[in-house]
């Protein structure tokens, strides 16, 4: 089942980053489907939380596509590089974002390994980076709907049921954030060999 964008308005991000542990983000391009069990994910809050692009409300042309509703691609250059890719949450006018770190491949192997060659499959998605080269997600999709005429969306994992338990930990990268980067906003399926390393 496809996740609507309504299942992305909750005013949670927090609640809202630990739910998607689990769910399947797909992409298609030119006829080529790709897709991987989400296993790790940050929460970012514009309104009180100084690690977020956003944060006190925020707006830059960056920011801009954050504070649209919720279920939209936030996909903005890393160093001027590296595309990483974040799902907006909350209603619109609240800068709240997911950023998905790192996914377990499931559909589609043979061109995450084409886009990723020389990396063991458990890797191919372990990291935010990773995660856009393996799906093949740029900054074209900025700003877009999650929904299949779109070329990427969300959905409840419906292959063989799997139970696991969800980490907390704190967010990688953001100790510019004082006592921000001390919240535990970092949600991963324990255990799983994807999740990325620091």
């Amino acid at each position: 089942m496809i996740l609507p964008s309504s299942f992305f308005h909750h005013s949670d991000v927090v609640n809202l980053a630990r739910e998607l542990i689990g769910k399947i983000l797909v992409t298609e391009t030119e006829g080529i489907r790709t897709s991987g069990i989400i296993v790790e994910t940050e929460a970012y809050r514009g309104a009180d939380d100084r690690a977020c692009h956003a944060h006190n409300y925020r707006r830059t042309a960056r920011t801009e596509t954050m504070f649209k509703s919720g279920g939209h691609a936030y996909v903005y250059l890393c160093y001027g590089i590296h595309p990483l890719f974040n799902i907006v949450t909350n209603v619109e006018g609240e800068p709240d974002a997911v950023l998905i770190r790192a996914v377990q491949p499931t559909d589609g192997i043979e061109w995450m390994r084409e886009r990723r060659p020389r990396v063991k499959d458990a890797k191919l998605g372990s990291g935010p980076g990773c995660v856009t080269k393996a799906l093949g997600i740029d900054r074209k999709q900025n700003g877009k709907l999650l929904i299949p005429s779109e070329g990427m969306w969300l959905e409840e994992n419906t292959l063989a049921p799997i139970e696991f338990a969800i980490e907390a930990r704190t967010r990688i990268g953001v100790d510019y954030a004082g006592e921000d980067a001390q919240r535990l906003w970092r949600f991963v399926m324990a255990g799983n060999p994807c999740v990325s390393k620091p």
